[in-house]
């Protein structure tokens, strides 16, 4: 291992987002509010079932992602404090282990997937075409893409961090991975705020400022995010060298992302719009809210001149 004195900004902010990343984690694990929804929520046997089998489900992918925030901020806080740079072995070792357990938090929501398509499937018989439409495409199809298409990706990366094979494999699947996140975000959060909107009205917008921006901002600010992603990842996705990527474009995207989700929490303290399925939604079921702290990785990235130069 190679000694690193110099603390930077981007240091910092590694620090600050895997500890964040940790803190929400652990925050998660730890409320225990869902305990027993499924006696509080349903009105029959099969409903009470299916409640409480995506909440055991979700509970345990949701400890695997503590395991894996726990083994990120241990490993930086060790190397920051002891000033060295991990091997490259150590590294791709610590970040398999990480890979691997966010994927099976993410894959721990398939049962959610599975039970939403079998409800919207059931209520075909009963229910209206345009109605099983509108819950498959808002509801069954964004949580069907989260637990199936973003942990096989994480896997597929996991497997590819081999040290002693050449980083175009690598790079490439990170690019991948990356922009899957960013598509599945915006899909997450769009469909939401359709959603609420289904329920409150177009004058739930008009009438506060602060959601329309939101709103905007979600179904078209971060759905350009998420094209331009795609088009980073396209660009740079036959790499051979990390040298080759772009660390300012890079930058701009991670401090874009991680803006967007500080905008929306910031928008419920500092305004306080009326409660809805959005601020249900974004302030109490999301479990990615640890994102908001991605600028303080982003910004680094985004304005230090020199670290490109170092980087290459």
């Amino acid at each position: 291992m190679i000694e690193n004195k110099h603390v930077s900004p981007l240091k910092v902010g590694i620090l600050i987002v895997v500890i964040a990343y940790f803190l929400f984690a652990l925050h998660s694990v730890f409320t225990l509010q869902w305990v027993g929804e499924w006696n509080r929520l349903a009105t029959t046997s099969s409903l009470r079932f299916d409640i409480y089998i995506e909440d055991v489900t979700a509970f345990v992918g949701m400890v695997f992602r503590l395991a894996g925030s726990i083994i990120a901020v241990a490993a930086v806080l060790f190397y920051l404090t002891k000033n060295l740079l991990p091997s490259r072995q150590r590294t791709f070792k610590i970040l398999r282990w990480v890979l691997v357990f966010e994927g099976i938090y993410w894959l721990g929501l398939l049962t959610t997937a599975i039970i939403g398509v079998q409800l919207t499937l059931t209520a075909s018989g009963s229910a209206s075409l345009v109605s099983v439409l509108n819950n498959f495409v808002l509801s069954d199809i964004p949580v069907l893409v989260e637990s199936i298409v973003v942990p096989v990706a994480l896997f597929i990366l996991a497997s590819k961090l081999n040290p002693s094979k050449p980083d175009n494999k690598v790079i490439k699947w990170s690019l991948i991975t990356g922009a899957i996140y960013v598509v599945v975000f915006w899909l997450l959060n769009a469909t939401i705020w359709i959603i609420t909107l289904q329920s409150k009205g177009n004058t739930y917008l008009t009438s506060y400022p602060a959601n329309l921006v939101s709103f905007i901002v979600t179904e078209i600010g971060l759905l350009a995010l998420a094209i331009y992603t795609i088009y980073f990842a396209l660009k740079f996705t036959s790499a051979a060298t990390w040298q080759e990527l772009s660390l300012k474009a890079a930058g701009a995207i991670i401090t874009a992302l991680g803006t967007y989700y500080l905008w929306n929490f910031l928008t419920w303290i500092f305004f306080g719009p009326p409660w809805s399925v959005w601020y249900a939604w974004f302030l109490g079921h999301n479990l990615d809210l640890w994102i908001l702290s991605l600028p303080l990785l982003g910004l680094p990235l985004l304005f230090d001149d020199q670290l490109q130069k170092k980087f290459s």
